[in-house]
């Protein structure tokens, strides 16, 4: 039995398609719908992991009702199907992008307990062909087509008892960072940083006529590649608007679609150049 680990729904699509195409590799795909690059990760006294998380994202989507996160009581009833089950494998499908990383130094502590049985498939710098045929070099799981991902299969490999030692601290050490955003430096690296490591990046496209947020989000994922989602954004932007770096309109407790930014002083602007214009006139 293997249980395939993979972070998000749109990563989880074609590697299902690849492992249904292929018998060797046949098992249980584990969807992680947490990433871990972003909040916080440092439990109050009586607060257990998923409770903390789930707070962080109700929180950042701004619903009413608690936001459930479950990754935590999946992995540790992988965990306990593993004591069962001796033959039992856990394959982690990595790319190098800062949520799956994580993932792995998270798991890492609990996959210790099964040595010689939790294997890493790690894309990170190898060519894949597209539809067309063409090499090139994804950055995300679900860019790689599922007859691709039948031939990553060959990537699989065992972690090691020296991997388990060089990055087995590394997870206790983000805990204690308790960054608001974690970033992917290559390899396994991660560095901590400010919940605001990428608020100038949305300022950059910010002006002082009102625009849609969603326009504002997509334009910064788009040219600067953030990896933190559209949602996490959003909520940064009314994070501004409450220390008066923006000004927001319309309704911020639906989508992105459904409010408005700006810079602050574009009316005063505004008002000054119409009244150039008039004295030139």
């Amino acid at each position: 039995m293997i249980y395939h680990f993979v972070v998000g729904d749109m990563a989880a699509q074609p590697l299902q398609e690849a492992i249904l195409g292929e018998p060797s590799i046949q098992g249980e795909i584990i969807v992680l719908k947490d990433i871990l690059h972003v909040g916080p990760l440092q439990k109050e006294e009586g607060q257990g992991f998923s409770e903390l998380r789930g707070a962080f994202w109700q929180q950042v989507t701004g619903s009413d009702k608690p936001h459930e996160v479950t990754d935590m009581e999946k992995l540790l009833e992988v965990s306990k199907h593993m004591y069962d089950n001796p033959d039992a494998q856990v394959w982690l499908w990595m790319a190098p992008w800062p949520a799956d990383v994580c993932a792995y130094h998270w798991m890492l502590p609990y996959m210790s307990k099964h040595m010689g049985r939790f294997y890493l498939v790690s894309i990170a710098g190898l060519p894949f062909l597209n539809e067309e045929g063409k090499v090139y070099f994804p950055k995300n799981i679900s860019e790689i087509l599922p007859r691709e991902l039948v031939k990553a299969r060959r990537l699989a490999r065992q972690v090691t008892p020296a991997e388990y030692e060089v990055d087995g601290d590394e997870w206790q050490k983000m805990v204690t960072d308790n960054a608001g955003i974690r970033t992917h430096e290559g390899g396994k690296k991660i560095a901590p940083r400010s919940e605001d490591h990428y608020d100038n990046i949305l300022l950059s496209f910010c002006s002082h006529q009102f625009q849609k947020a969603h326009k504002v989000v997509n334009q910064s994922i788009n040219k600067y590649n953030v990896p933190t989602g559209d949602v996490y954004l959003g909520w940064r932007l009314r994070k501004m608007a409450e220390e008066g770096k923006l000004q927001l309109q319309g309704d911020t407790a639906k989508t992105l679609k459904d409010f408005d930014i700006k810079l602050p002083g574009g009316d005063a602007v505004a008002a000054e150049a119409a009244t150039e214009n008039q004295a030139q006139a």
